[in-house]
């Protein structure tokens, strides 16, 4: 059986990238509710699906590593065979058959005889996917200067990056992200996937699928399936918005708002069932590269009320769409044009996952005071 493959085995099975840790942080980018299809397997190792192959990263101090597995079949091909677009079996109530490990190298860690060509589009896709383009630091340190408050939160929680994730997943997490908490996304998203989408690899018994296609998910029989596997009224979202997009626009849409300026991508993502301002925040900041995006929820909200005194909404009990808007030109007017990647650091740092960041951080500023001037410390202590 194939397993997850681990750094520590040999470093034969990987390729790398230059990569310091300011400008990425795996644990907190690919932790941070942005996406929800990486899995810790392995101390400091993520493994997850992107571009339609199944992956494990992870990293030391200047270094990204990177081990791509091989796929059963490729890219719409199940067992070797075209993939009709659909249900997968589990909604016919079939389970699902054929799915086959890995095959085994020398290794035992299914990796591929991969030529050069191979190797520069799985580094390009990678670049990619995490925006290395776009240097973190420099950003960092513009916030820093334009707010104090960034300042001591950015130094704690550095590296976490924007992905430019493919739209169509994108979107269709998000649907299920309503009144919901990451870990229950995760679930969802993942139930999906098992079900609609095309078996890519299993590795230690976990089995890997792509995900699944707009074609599958505007299936007219999509809804009472994602019922039966928990989704609620979301399953309606997901099936009615796929179907609009299909008879609408076609399978490219999603792709093309890439193009097109970011209120007109918003206003059109809202056209779809399931979607109100903050799904299509997420979509044009994750997937469509619409940087200045700034989602806001009730918990955004609150920062903005705790941390920089916002006045936006004051007295109100509810996010209206005026609030939304105030709320986010606040930030887009404090940060500039990258600040839903500054938002995404700040909301990073509220989450419940990551306190012990700053209780570490706390604890060495601490250490730090004692020993620039105990006496002074001291003296504190005997005040309080």
């Amino acid at each position: 059986m194939s397993q997850h493959a681990l750094l520590s085995a040999g470093a034969k099975a990987w390729r790398s990238i230059p990569c310091f840790r300011a400008e990425l942080r795996l644990d907190l980018t690919l932790g941070c509710g942005q996406t929800f299809r990486w899995r810790e397997t392995g101390k400091d190792h993520w493994t997850g699906v992107m571009g339609g192959r199944v992956w494990t990263l992870t990293q030391t101090e200047d270094t990204l590593w990177y081990h791509v597995y091989s796929s059963q079949g490729g890219p719409g091909l199940v067992n070797g065979q075209k993939r009709k677009a659909g249900l997968g079996p589990q909604c016919s109530g079939k389970r699902l058959k054929g799915m086959k490990d890995v095959k085994e190298e020398d290794d035992e860690l299914g990796l591929d005889t991969v030529s050069s060509v191979q190797v520069e589009k799985e580094e390009k896709l990678l670049r990619d996917y995490f925006q290395l383009s776009v240097k973190l630091v420099d950003l960092y340190k513009e916030w820093s200067s334009a707010d104090q408050h960034f300042n001591h939160t950015g130094s704690i929680f550095t590296g976490v990056r924007m992905l430019r994730q493919d739209p169509v997943e994108c979107l269709f997490s998000f649907i299920c992200s309503s009144n919901n908490h990451i870990s229950r996304i995760q679930g969802m998203v993942e139930r999906l996937c098992n079900t609609l989408g095309t078996p890519l690899c299993t590795l230690d018994d976990t089995h890997y699928h792509d995900f699944p296609s707009i074609q599958a998910l505007a299936d007219s029989k999509v809804e009472a399936c994602l019922r039966d596997l928990g989704f609620g009224y979301r399953a309606r979202f997901l099936q009615q918005s796929a179907n609009l997009i299909m008879s609408s626009h076609g399978p490219d849409w999603l792709h093309s708002l890439r193009s097109v300026p970011y209120l007109q991508a918003r206003e059109a993502l809202r056209t779809l069932p399931g979607v109100g301002l903050k799904v299509a925040d997420c979509v044009s900041l994750m997937s469509l590269e619409k940087s200045e995006a700034v989602p806001v929820d009730t918990h955004v909200w609150q920062i903005a009320k705790r941390d920089y005194s916002c006045a936006a909404g004051s007295g109100q009990k509810t996010l209206t769409d005026k609030v939304y808007n105030e709320i986010g030109d606040f930030f887009r007017k404090l940060w500039g044009p990258y600040a839903g990647w500054a938002h995404s650091v700040l909301f990073c740092a509220d989450l419940k996952k990551f306190q012990n960041l700053k209780e570490v951080a706390i604890k060495e500023e601490k250490i730090v005071e004692v020993v620039a001037d105990p006496e002074d410390v001291s003296e504190s202590s005997r005040c309080h």
